[in-house]
């Protein structure tokens, strides 16, 4: 699971130290604006409504968000939930016979019967370790067999990894239980001598630095910090829990993701090693930490028509709930299931915010997308945020698949209904591309923008985050509008106009993943360009002609 919220805390922590320069920030929204109207890099909804939608009718669309679950409640999505109206709420009855009982807005496939959820999961690469690890521990290469000798190769890649992270990850536990008391003090402190008040722009300005003690002042070049990192507070205790989260975030990583010895199987129940098993699981798609699927979700449809909060970008949309993340990594089997079940329930689009860089089942998993291909449901996948070239290096799930030939070298094939999405920056030339976001000049389609993307979190609340996550669900939104205004569209058109009307970047830009090395955007992705709706809906146009 790829996310970047963990490097905020070190941002916080060096503020207190030193002085960092301020971030350029982008208005909230921005991520659906028009470059020549509003001269941020957005996907141009906005003005497509305005223009080419306009007294248009539309038919509403599904997209199943799989995703760490989403807050069915929450102001902005609750009207745009979608409701399973086979069945009837609460009565533990499979009343539609889909095999899930009382899935009324989706499916949790990290729980148990009980109610109980999985909080925290190991990394793939771990539990690959796990696999191995008894068969070939006190092994001697020597005496292995050639296929075994592979095996045991790959185990001892594994080990290295696991042992290596895990110490780092906790060095990084230790690191931020040692700081963290010291950034609350100060926070705390800044916040009782603003006796109360919201954190605004106006209230802030009035502060005098001078005439704050100095711990009160730590809190406060905090604070300025926190808000140049483009996140929205309007008081202490928001940037606290934050904190709080991404202490927990450390500890999972410490003692959790890269533990051999955990197994969060045991909380589910189910049969791990049949990779085709159905029907485990419990309906709750809220469950323990629903932050990354609530967010996801908003992007894509948040209510429209409520003027509050933000607005999501299709207008006659259904979120579908499926939760397959806890903090760590995705189960292939879980993906593979989740796939199934969202085409089985009538999504039509697919969003997938997570990838991992070792597989368990791929199989299942490429039997799931081709599914979904041959239901003519389209997929949309993060393409990660590491910085890396998901040409050379492993990014899953992917859209590659192996057919096997008669006498044959095997062929590597490839599905029609799957777009991978990298992130954009508001930010114009060299810095367009996002720093964080992974990029391919063959397997990455199209990029969204990524950054400073304000939406929906639990509670009620709203938060800007970042990542590849967050292009996903840009796009996802994009075709649920281009499948909802022109519903004749096939799943492969969709993804065909999608890249046709990305708008080309010329420009040299930063390489992701490097501090100064320049390159065309171009090759960072197949279209070369960023995606924008109201071009797409202008070929959608005729091309349902």
């Amino acid at each position: 699971m790829n996310l970047t919220r963990i490097s905020l805390i070190i941002c916080i922590f060096l503020s207190s130290i030193v002085s960092i320069n301020a971030q350029n920030s982008a208005p909230q929204g921005w991520w659906r604006m028009d470059t020549k109207m509003d001269n941020y890099n957005g996907v141009s909804i906005e003005k497509a409504y305005d223009t080419i939608l306009k007294g248009k009718t539309s038919q509403k669309v599904i997209v199943a968000v799989i995703d760490s679950g989403v807050d069915a409640k929450h102001e902005d999505l609750k009207n745009v939930m979608w409701i399973n109206k086979g069945e009837i709420a609460g009565n533990g009855i499979d009343d539609d016979k889909n095999g899930y009982i009382d899935d009324i807005y989706g499916w949790n496939f990290l729980g148990n019967k009980n109610g109980k959820n999985v909080e925290h999961e190991t990394l793939e690469v771990t539990r690959l370790y796990a696999k191995y690890k008894s068969k070939f521990d006190n092994a001697n290469r020597d005496k292995l067999s050639k296929k075994d000798k592979k095996l045991f190769d790959n185990y001892l890649k594994y080990k290295e990894e696991v042992e290596k992270k895990q110490k780092s990850a906790q060095k990084q536990l230790d690191d931020f239980n040692g700081y963290a008391p010291f950034v609350i003090n100060a926070l705390e402190a800044f916040g009782k001598s603003m006796d109360g008040k919201p954190l605004t722009d106006e209230n802030l300005s009035s502060v005098v630095p001078d005439e704050l003690s100095p711990e009160e002042k730590q809190g406060f070049d905090i604070l300025k910090n926190v808000q140049a990192q483009g996140m929205a507070v309007e008081k202490v205790e928001d940037i606290i829990d934050m904190l709080n989260q991404e202490g927990n975030h450390y500890k999972g990583r410490a003692e959790f993701m890269y533990n051999p010895d955990y197994d969060s199987r045991k909380i589910v129940g189910d049969n791990y090693s049949d990779s085709y098993e159905k029907g485990y699981g419990n309906n709750d798609v809220i469950a323990s930490d629903p932050m990354h699927g609530t967010h996801v979700a908003g992007i894509i449809g948040a209510d429209r028509t409520n003027d509050i909060g933000i607005k999501g970008i299709a207008d006659n949309v259904q979120i579908m709930a499926i939760r397959i993340l806890a903090d760590g990594d995705e189960r292939d089997k879980d993906v593979a299931n989740a796939i199934i079940y969202a085409v089985d329930n009538g999504a039509s689009i697919i969003n997938m915010s997570f990838g991992k860089a070792h597989a368990w089942d791929k199989k299942a998993v490429d039997k799931a997308v081709k599914y979904a291909e041959k239901n003519d449901v389209l997929l949309v996948h993060a393409a990660g945020n590491d910085g890396k070239d998901n040409d050379s290096t492993e990014n899953y799930p992917n859209d590659s698949y192996t057919k096997k030939r008669f006498l044959r070298k095997n062929k590597t094939k490839y599905v029609n209904n799957w777009i991978e999405v990298g992130a954009a920056s508001w930010e114009k030339a060299e810095k367009i591309a996002a720093p964080f976001s992974n990029y391919g000049a063959k397997n990455v389609d199209v990029f969204a923008p990524g950054m400073q993307i304000y939406s929906t979190t639990p509670d009620g609340t709203y938060q800007n985050q970042q990542g590849t996550s967050m292009a996903s669900p840009v796009v996802a939104g994009v075709a649920a509008v281009l499948r909802s205004y022109y519903p004749s569209l096939t799943a492969e058109q969709v993804k065909n106009i999608i890249m046709e009307s990305s708008v080309p970047i010329s420009d040299m830009v930063i390489k992701p993943g490097t501090k100064d090395e320049k390159v065309p955007f171009k090759n960072l992705g197949q279209s070369g360009g960023l995606i924008n709706a109201y071009e797409a809906l202008q070929i959608a146009a005729n091309t349902n002609k």
